[in-house]
């Protein structure tokens, strides 16, 4: 299970490369396990990573197989040992997802789609130095309650139940950050209403228990 689960780790991460949303060897691509996650190592590259190359490691630090881990490994343990619902999560330095990052905004009600993340927006956290326990604790604040959170003059951080969904939730949120980049270029943005958005999550809801 672990070998197949290093597997999906690495090709998520090459996939983060093919789509544009990784360059060179920023990003990182992890999941839960029984010990603590498996996550991919520091320096790794779309052209190099490999399943051999994953890191498996406990949630405190203790690598349990493999070299050095991505230097963002605390922030992805943080996020697992806050929320019991992230078995995989994807950071990356997506374009829109950092520019809008770097205006040290969150991605607001423009959209029913951010309904998806869990709530009527997508945070962004401060900006701290990269790969530090300060980083990792604004992280799991901003993310909380939801599967995605932007940092500040950094990039973006979701979580998914697997690293396929993690990468698809990666994807959207990118999307839904360069459109809402694109819509304040071309005027003022109309964001939905508080009762507009609880009805958008109401409707996720339904459709997450078979309902919709």
């Amino acid at each position: 299970m672990t070998a197949a689960l290093r597997a999906e780790v690495a090709g998520v991460y090459r996939d983060l490369g093919r789509l544009g949303l990784n360059t060179g060897s920023s990003g990182n691509v992890s999941a839960r396990t029984r010990h603590g996650m498996v996550i991919t190592p520091t320096g790794a590259s779309a052209e190099t990573i490999d399943a051999k190359s994953i890191v498996a490691m406990r949630l405190d630090g203790e690598v349990r197989k493999g070299k050095a881990p991505s230097s963002e490994w605390p922030m992805h343990a943080a996020i697992y040992a806050a929320d019991p619902r992230a078995g995989a999560i994807v950071h990356t330095h997506a374009d829109a997802c950092t520019a809008l990052a770097c205006l040290n905004e969150g991605l607001p009600a423009f959209h029913y789609m951010i309904a998806a993340f869990g709530g009527a927006d997508v945070r962004c956290a401060p900006y701290v130095t990269f790969g530090t326990p300060e980083l990792a604790a604004a992280a799991a604040e901003a993310i909380a309650g939801r599967t995605a959170c932007l940092l500040a003059n950094h990039g973006m951080i979701v979580h998914g139940p697997t690293p396929r969904a993690a990468l698809r939730a990666a994807v959207a949120l990118e999307t839904l950050c360069r459109q809402y980049l694109l819509a304040r270029a071309a005027g003022m943005v109309r964001l939905l209403t508080d009762a507009e958005m609880d009805a958008a999550m109401r409707r996720f809801e339904s459709y997450a228990a078979g309902k919709g």
